[in-house]
């Protein structure tokens, strides 16, 4: 996929529920959903979310159905602001506290690439990712020890949803089928029978 924001199942499943995007620790909450944005906004420094208090924020988005992710996309701030650790939690129906970082085992933890400009792609395990209802991303560690800003989240992947088809019907008789009489059931397996040859 080139385009994530156009051809990405998972990118378009988060603009359905962009509203449900929050954040812990951020200097103004509402900034958590500035994260999501269109792929060609992506590289756009103009909103971005920045940690409050310390260097550490959490990021939780829910998607609207199940999707496969295959990898995260992030743009990240420059020098003194770039978080340099990731910590994944998935599946988690509400976002993770600060106080269960360290109790909670986190689906993957990833060392952040430092002096990326644009936006860097970071590939997941497809297995750990593969039926994901909400993430919970924790930020932390940045070059200066002070602030955390992340400009762009984005995904790539597909929706889990299985698509039944209408021409898939199967018939049975009723001859075989579990409404008919036993002794209709039992005559159509007695004259099934051909004799075998000695």
């Amino acid at each position: 996929m080139d385009d994530p924001g156009q051809n990405s199942s998972a990118s378009q499943i988060i603009d359905a529920l962009r509203g449900s995007v929050h954040g812990l620790n951020l200097t103004v909450p509402e900034d958590a959903k500035a994260t999501i944005k269109p792929w060609n906004e992506r590289e756009s420094t103009e909103k971005f979310a920045e940690s409050n208090v310390d260097d550490q924020l959490v990021i939780h988005i829910p998607f609207a159905e199940n999707v496969r992710i295959k990898s995260v996309l992030l743009k990240l701030g420059r020098g003194e602001t770039t978080p340099r650790r990731l910590r994944i939690y998935a599946n988690r129906t509400n976002i993770i506290d600060f106080s269960e970082i360290d109790e909670v085992q986190p689906s993957l933890n990833i060392s952040l690439l430092e002096g990326e400009t644009g936006v860097t792609e970071y590939p997941l395990r497809m297995a750990a990712f593969a039926s994901i209802n909400a993430l919970s991303l924790f930020f932390s560690d940045s070059v200066g020890e002070e602030s955390t800003w992340v400009y762009y989240i984005g995904f790539k992947g597909e929706t889990k949803t299985i698509r039944k088809e209408g021409s898939n019907k199967i018939e049975i008789p009723a001859a075989t089928a579990a409404d008919a009489s036993l002794t209709d059931r039992l005559r159509e397996k007695g004259s099934a029978r051909q004799p075998t040859a000695k």
